[in-house]
């Protein structure tokens, strides 16, 4: 059985200085009934079962530019927000194997989305695939960028990362379609 823990971003009210917890609004529309990281859940849960993978404790980060930018500086010496970041460890613990952490900014998914010409939901699921492809010990360097002038690369020229992310994407969607989840 897998597990997935995932934290959401602090945000200090301007008037009181409270830490208060501020979802963006298509978070929220996207899972009116349940709590804010049952749907993200949920689906990080399908995708380690698509690639097999059992006793996972996965942890993930939604978090703001300022925040993805800071971590982006410290372990990457690069000045600027970026979209996720993801952080191995791959250790054992007992029978429980922790890859590692996911830090996704959510300012960077309404940004991709709208770049992309995509709904925000599936450009949060993409970069929660690419990050637990990398927790996975995927790399992809040198893969082609995605651009909306230049359409859809032809898939023989996609290096495997991406290929495998935009399969798990396709495979996963289309059983939510049929109202199945992946079991293990």
């Amino acid at each position: 059985m897998n597990n997935v823990a995932i934290a959401m971003p602090d945000y200090e009210d301007e008037e009181t200085g409270e830490k208060i917890v501020r979802l963006p609004s298509w978070l929220k529309e996207t899972m009116p009934d349940a709590l804010p990281a049952a749907a993200p859940m949920a689906f990080i849960l399908d995708v380690l079962a698509y690639l097999e993978k059992d006793n996972w404790d996965v942890s993930v980060v939604f978090c703001t530019n300022a925040t993805i930018c800071a971590l982006n500086r410290q372990f990457r010496n690069m000045d600027e927000p970026t979209d996720v970041l993801s952080f191995t460890l791959g250790e054992m613990d007992g029978e429980r194997f922790l890859p590692g952490d996911i830090v996704i900014s959510l300012e960077m998914v309404e940004e991709n989305a709208a770049y992309f010409g995509v709904p925000v939901e599936e450009e949060l699921r993409r970069l929660l695939v690419h990050g637990i492809l990398h927790l996975n010990g995927m790399d992809h360097s040198g893969h082609l960028a995605r651009t909306p002038e230049a359409g859809a690369p032809d898939p023989r020229e996609i290096e495997p990362m991406l290929r495998l992310q935009e399969e798990i994407l396709t495979a996963l969607a289309r059983r939510e379609k049929k109202g199945i989840r992946w079991e293990r």
